[in-house]
C-alpha cells in the first residue's frame, strides 16, 4: 500500500510520501515522490496504486511535454496532460487487468509552482483523469492509506498553519499510519516549498532519522494523558471503598 500527503498552507507546500512497497513476502523500497524542477520551475507528484499504471502514464506525460508545441506555463495544464495520459492507459491496460481481476486505482498528487502561477498550487487526480485543487478549507490531500491520519489533520490543521508545523504534522500523520499497518514504512521521501522565496528543498529520512521526534511524540502523548482532566467522569469512579 501507500501513503503519500500533500498539504498546502499560505507559507507553502509540504509533500511527504512513504517508500515502502510489499509484494506477498517481499518489502522493498521505491520511491513515489517524483519531481521535476527546470529553469525556476519546479513541480511534483505523488502517485498510489499499480505502480505499472503510474509508470506509463508518466512516460506518456513525459513525451507529451516534450513534444507538444503549445507552452505550459501554469500547473494545472500539467494536471490536465497527466488526466489525458491516465484515461489512455486506462483503455489501453483497463480491460486486461479487469480480466486479472486488478483495479484501475491509480491517484495522483500534483505539486509546485511554475512560471505563469503566482503561488503554489496543488491537485488531486482521480483514476477517471478529473482533479479537484486544494483550498483554504481543504489544505490536505492523502492517497494511499488514508483513515489513520485524518483525526489529526482534521483536528490542527488549517491554511494558516505555518510551514514547520504543517511539516510536523505530515510526519505526525504518517507516523500514526505506520504505526497501525504493516504495508507503510520508512524511508521517507519530504519536499518543503517555501511560497515566499521559492526555495525548494527536499530529502529522504530513514527511521533511525526520526525515531526521536516519535519518542518524544509518544511520551507528550503519555504526559497529556496523565494530566487528563477528569472531573466530569469522577463520579464513575466512585466505588465503595473495602
Amino acid at each position: 500500500m501507500t501513503f503519500c500527503i500533500g498539504i498546502k498552507v499560505r507559507e507553502g507546500l509540504i509533500a511527504l510520501a512513504d517508500t515502502k512497497i510489499v509484494r506477498g513476502d517481499e518489502h522493498i523500497v521505491r520511491s513515489k515522490l517524483s519531481s521535476t524542477q527546470i529553469d525556476g520551475d519546479h513541480w511534483w507528484m505523488m502517485t498510489s496504486g499499480l505502480r505499472s499504471v503510474r509508470d506509463k502514464a508518466m512516460l506518456y506525460l513525459d513525451h507529451d511535454l516534450q513534444q507538444s508545441n503549445e507552452q505550459v506555463t501554469r500547473l494545472f495544464q500539467i494536471a490536465n496532460r497527466y488526466g489525458v495520459q491516465l484515461r489512455r492507459v486506462r483503455v489501453e491496460d483497463g480491460p486486461s487487468l479487469a480480466a486479472s481481476n486488478l483495479t484501475f486505482n491509480s491517484h495522483a498528487l500534483i505539486g509546485g509552482k511554475i512560471r505563469g502561477d503566482n503561488e503554489p498550487y496543488m491537485f488531486y487526480i482521480y483514476p477517471e483523469g478529473n482533479w479537484v485543487e486544494s483550498s483554504q478549507d481543504s489544505p490536505y490531500f492523502i492517497i494511499g492509506r488514508t483513515h489513520y491520519a485524518k483525526p489529526i489533520l482534521d483536528r490542527l490543521l488549517t491554511f494558516d498553519t505555518p510551514l514547520r508545523q504543517a511539516l510536523a504534522l505530515a510526519f505526525l500523520a504518517f507516523e500514526s499510519t505506520s504505526s497501525s499497518v504493516t504495508d507503510v514504512g520508512y524511508p521517507v521521501d519530504v519536499i518543503v516549498n517555501d511560497a515566499q522565496s521559492g526555495i525548494v528543498n527536499r530529502q529522504r529520512f530513514s527511521s533511525a532519522d526520526l525515531e526521536p521526534l516519535a519518542r518524544w511524540w509518544n511520551q507528550a502523548m503519555a504526559t497529556a494523558l496523565a494530566e487528563f482532566p477528569f472531573d466530569p467522569f469522577r463520579s464513575l469512579f466512585d466505588f465503595p471503598s473495602n
